[in-house]
Parts: structure tokens; C-alpha cells; sequence
């Protein structure tokens, strides 16, 4: 059962990638999964509550990520760098995931949850190390994931690049956060 639930939702997702939210059908699912059209029906109440799973199953994959980092800045750095990968290589995942959601999904919530106290763990461990400057980890983690998020929209929109707009990319943008973090810390 657990399976079938993996397998839809991984097909949600590259329905997703394909054409947004909208080719993402219930019954489409069904078929792009190999299950009957109304399997999708016995693991989600809805369309809605699927593109949750979707965004909590993203929100999950990043939290592993952060469960490798070993707590320097250089972790930090390169969690934020591929978070900014994430995005430009999935924007339809990110801006689901990322985008503003009525009402409420527990799974959803406990996923967004769980990846948020990892990073702040991340940042609270860097700082630990006197990698990054002190002050409130949660804060400090916000405003980094706040340039990375902003510079990862900003880049798909088409505002930012190396050799134009903005004189950087999005990861480039990252990177120099970082070494002004650093150099504030010291």
C-alpha cells in the first residue's frame, strides 16, 4: 500500500515538472503510475491533498540532506547552493512547495517543520563554530534561506545572471553571502 502511495506520488511529481499544477489529475496520476484510475483515490482525499504529499515528500528529500551536513558553514553553504539547484532544475516542485497553500495539511506541516529545524540546527552548529556570526540561529537561518529562496525566483524569472542582471547567478549569490558571513564572524 505504502508503495503504491510512492509510486503516485512520484508520478504527481513528474506530471508536475511536465505542465504545473493543472496536469496534475487525479485519474492522469492513476495512469502514469501503472494503477487504476481510481487508485489515487484510496491514498488522497483530493487533488490538493496529492500535491501536498508531493511538497512534503520534496520538503522530506531536502531534510535528508540536511541530516548529512556536519555543522560547518561549508555545509550550510553548499545545502543552500543545492536548494538553489533544486529549484532551477524543478521550479514547478519548488514553487509548489514554496508557494502559499489554503488551509491545512499535517503531513505537509510536520515535513516543513522537520526541514526547517534541521537548518536551523545547520546554522546553530556553524555559529557554534564560530563560522558564522552569533546571534539568533533561527534568524539567522531565515535570512539565509530568504536570500537563497529570493535569488533562486529571482533567476527564474530571468533577473538574475552571471553576465547580466545582477552580475551573479543565484548560486553565485549564495557563495557571496557566505563569505560575508564569514568575514563577519571573524
Amino acid at each position: 500500500m505504502a508503495d503504491t502511495r510512492q509510486r503516485l506520488i512520484a508520478a504527481a511529481a513528474a506530471l508536475l515538472d511536465q505542465g504545473g499544477p493543472a496536469a496534475v489529475t487525479l485519474r492522469d496520476v492513476g495512469r502514469a503510475a501503472g494503477v487504476s484510475h481510481n487508485a489515487p483515490y484510496r491514498h488522497f482525499a483530493d487533488k490538493r491533498s496529492l500535491l501536498a504529499a508531493v511538497a512534503a515528500a520534496e520538503l522530506a528529500r531536502q531534510g535528508v540532506n540536511l541530516g548529512q551536513a556536519d555543522g560547518s558553514s561549508d555545509d550550510v553553504r553548499a545545502m543552500m547552493q543545492g536548494y538553489v539547484r533544486w529549484a532551477q532544475r524543478y521550479p514547478e516542485r519548488f514553487h509548489l512547495t514554496f508557494g502559499r497553500w489554503e488551509g491545512e495539511d499535517a503531513g505537509l506541516g510536520e515535513a516543513a517543520t522537520a526541514a526547517r529545524t534541521g537548518f536551523n540546527r545547520a546554522v546553530a552548529s556553524a555559529q557554534a563554530r564560530g563560522e558564522l556570526p552569533a546571534g539568533d540561529p533561527e534568524r539567522l537561518a531565515s535570512m539565509i534561506l530568504a536570500l537563497a529562496h529570493g535569488a533562486a525566483d529571482l533567476g527564474l524569472g530571468g533577473h538574475l545572471s552571471g553576465p547580466g542582471k545582477g552580475g551573479a547567478g543565484a548560486e553565485a549569490l549564495v557563495a557571496d553571502l557566505f563569505d560575508y558571513l564569514r568575514a563577519a564572524a571573524r
